[in-house]
């Protein structure tokens, strides 16, 4: 198996093939992804045929993400997990590398010397019309370096090129929370994906802050909610 670094169109192919696996990409995820780190989406190619994906992002100096580990199902059993696996660790040597596993494959991960951070639990629900607080307001293309410098405090490293267009992607929805000085206390925002709309990133000073931010962008989907 060849492997390299994928183009755009290629990624919003292992895009398809994750919405297969069931993880409902957002409809704009891609572009994000590749401001991120253009060289860190690696493809596994067998007979001119693209049979396996993996992210091997870089955030800043010391961190890095890893992501989309598909092999098509067809192509199975046959080892090429394990060598785009280990091509894509290898971008990310010396790094300290995070990823989501799911708890069927966490015994996996702890072989190749990952240890359980946290849970990560998703729920699904519909929104509501429960009115936003007063302080809860919408958030536009000014706000951006401020929200940039904002989130820097809840990520492992620099990821300025990612929230940029994440923040700005087509369809997106970020509400901020503001102090009476006019500090930013919290923000969150809602995309749009294949199926519904995620929220994220989410993040607030306080839990009540969440729950504001989490009640705006809920408000926010509720003309969808009966579709």
């Amino acid at each position: 198996m060849d492997i390299r670094a994928m183009t755009l169109p290629e990624l919003d192919m292992v895009l398809d093939w994750a919405a297969a696996e069931g993880w409902n990409p957002g409809l704009q995820d891609a572009a994000s992804f590749y401001a991120a780190d253009p060289d860190g989406f690696l493809l596994g190619i067998v007979d001119g045929e693209a049979v396996a994906s993996i992210f091997a992002v870089r955030f800043g100096a010391g961190f890095g993400f890893i992501g989309g580990y598909i092999v098509r199902p067809d192509y199975r059993g046959k080892g090429y997990g394990m060598a785009i696996w280990h091509a894509g660790m290898a971008r990310l040597a010396g790094r300290n590398v995070g990823l989501d596993g799911v708890p069927a494959q966490q015994a996996n991960y702890a072989r190749s010397g990952f240890k359980l951070a946290h849970r990560n639990v998703r729920f699904e629900g519909r929104g509501s019309d429960v009115p936003a607080a007063d302080r809860v307001l919408p958030l536009g293309p000014h706000d951006v370096g401020e929200v940039l410098a904002y989130d820097r405090a809840f990520f492992a490293d620099e990821r300025e090129q990612f929230m940029r267009c994440w923040l700005q992607q087509a369809g997106s929805v970020v509400f901020g929370v503001r102090d009476t000085d006019g500090t930013l206390l919290g923000y969150a925002v809602l995309r749009p994906c294949r199926a519904g709309f995620k929220i994220g990133p989410l993040c607030a000073e306080s839990p009540q802050v969440a729950e504001e931010l989490m009640l705006a962008v809920c408000g926010r989907m509720w003309p969808c909610a009966g579709r």
